[in-house]
């Protein structure tokens, strides 16, 4: 199986690129929210039993889907690239997949801050991220991870510089790119 990690901040448009990545290869699409909406109904964000939980089910299906056979799973994700818990996170997942014998690789999507504020209120992202419906709190969410957070690459070099280096890599400057370009990008660079 083939593990696509789309990564980079809120509203850089991974879920869409990563549906779009979907219709064009068969993969099945397993974005953040996935397993947060639901945990969200019980537990605050960030507590420790929202923590275990959206691990633990993010850790399964992964699993299942290798298990499975599926052809590949494309997963988004907000990666703090600096945070070393994040890092563990990820080599854990693509250590899943090869221990199957998958195969990971990442795609790190950029694009200017103000394009992710106006992605940040589509009626597609709305939809699908149910807790992402407040506009106005999930501006603040975007603008404190900027702050918080390193997301993209290209600045000092952080812990997940070594497990993106060990990878097949593909960085996206989608900006001003439609999520169909991307995905394009995507399938050229990797021949899917």
């Amino acid at each position: 199986m083939e593990l696509v990690i789309v990564f980079g901040p809120p509203a850089v448009g991974k879920m869409t690129v990563g549906h779009a990545l979907c219709e064009r290869t068969g993969f099945k699409l397993f974005h953040n929210h996935m397993t947060v909406e639901p945990v969200l109904d019980l537990f605050p964000f960030g507590s420790p039993p929202f923590t275990r939980l959206v691990g633990e089910f993010r850790r399964r299906i992964i699993e299942e889907a290798a298990d499975a056979g599926l052809p590949g799973l494309v997963f988004t994700f907000v990666w703090g690239l600096e945070l070393p818990e994040d890092v563990e996170v990820i080599r854990s997942y693509l250590g899943i997949v090869e221990s199957r014998g998958g195969r990971g690789r990442f795609v790190e999507l950029y694009a200017e801050r103000d394009e992710r504020l106006r992605r940040n209120a589509t009626e597609f992202r709305r939809a699908q991220k149910r807790s992402m419906q407040d506009t106005a709190a999930s501006r603040a969410i975007l603008l404190d991870l900027d702050e918080r957070c390193v997301m993209n690459t290209g600045g000092p070099r952080t812990s997940a510089q070594d497990v993106i280096d060990s990878r097949e890599y593909l960085r996206i400057d989608n900006t001003d790119l439609s999520a169909a370009e991307a995905a394009g990008l995507i399938v050229e660079r990797f021949g899917y």
